[in-house]
């Protein structure tokens, strides 16, 4: 069966290409709706928790027993799709991906309000890696995994982007599925990739720890050390050097570019998860050259 379907999406072929695209489109509206809500999802449980740690009930079920003060069911898939503003039910003909945004103008049919360019920008971005993934690898678990694995990655981007928050969920997940992949055969071997989430982990941690020493601040969060794992769970502990180098390298030009831009903003923190994103990406993409042009260098 899985014989016939790659012979039918083969790599290389514009049939492939355009199935990818779809499904980068589809996936990239279901994106929009976890980088909304998997925060306040999160936010909402740790209410909860400091609820039940402030009313001093360690049992089970008797913090609100009134079922007025019961929050309301919020997940991933309730309440349905809406607009922020008026509220409204989205119908499923205004919630095509990219499509229905430019015909209803970046408008909201009921209220008018306007709809964020952010949203077709997330649909378009992950149907493009999608189709490019689709084009390489063509239909098969190689091309699956990676798919899982930009999703992932563009979910927490974003994310982190919003909140300085990369979600356990995520990060963990990214993280397990590297060392899966690995397992399976995958182009990474399965001790380089345990020492490149030892070695990614421990690195991060080993920073974390000297900065807070030196000034009594975080310099980061947790979620970066796990983050930093993940890539060296894909990538291998050979280009750890790479992602670092690339991450700092980008988080300080943007950083820098920030500051002069925003100069009532100086001082502020800036998360460093989407630049580690970027460091990954930049590694698994050209992380071998770069790394044989920098040997060169030395050599000479």
């Amino acid at each position: 069966m899985l014989q016939q379907i790659y012979e039918l999406y083969p790599a290389y072929s514009h049939l492939t290409l355009i199935l990818g695209l779809v499904l980068g489109l589809v996936v990239g509206s279901f994106l929009n709706v976890v980088i909304g809500r998997l925060p306040i999802m999160m936010q909402r449980q740790w209410q909860r928790e400091c609820a039940v740690f402030l009313s001093g009930d360690t049992g089970s079920d008797t913090v609100n027993e009134n079922p007025a003060a019961k929050p309301d069911t919020f997940n991933i898939s309730t309440p349905g799709s809406h607009c922020p503003k008026c509220k409204h039910p989205i119908k499923w003909y205004d919630n095509i991906p990219v499509i229905s945004w430019l015909i209803l103008k970046a408008r909201c049919r009921h209220c008018n309000a306007p709809i964020s360019l952010r949203y077709p920008a997330i649909e378009l971005l992950t149907g493009v890696v999608f189709a490019s993934i689709a084009w390489f690898y063509g239909a098969g678990w190689p091309a699956f995994y990676y798919m899982v694995f930009a999703a992932l990655l563009i979910a927490m981007f974003f994310i982190d982007y919003d909140h300085m928050l990369l979600p356990d969920q995520l990060t963990y997940f990214t993280l397990w599925l590297g060392l899966f992949v690995a397992w399976t055969g995958g182009p990474v071997s399965l001790p380089d990739a345990v020492m490149g989430a030892i070695g990614g982990y421990l690195f991060l941690w080993s920073v974390y720890w000297a900065f807070k020493l030196l000034t009594g601040k975080e310099g980061m969060g947790y979620g970066d050390f796990k983050l930093l794992a993940a890539f060296g769970a894909w990538a291998g502990y050979q280009l750890l050097p790479v992602i670092v180098l690339a991450a700092a390298f980008s988080g300080a030009v943007i950083g820098i570019t920030l500051q002069l831009v925003q100069r009532n903003k100086r001082g502020q923190p800036i998360p460093f998860g989407p630049f580690l994103i970027l460091g990954g990406v930049i590694a698994l993409l050209w992380g071998e050259p770069l790394l044989q042009w920098y040997w060169g260098l030395v050599r000479i």
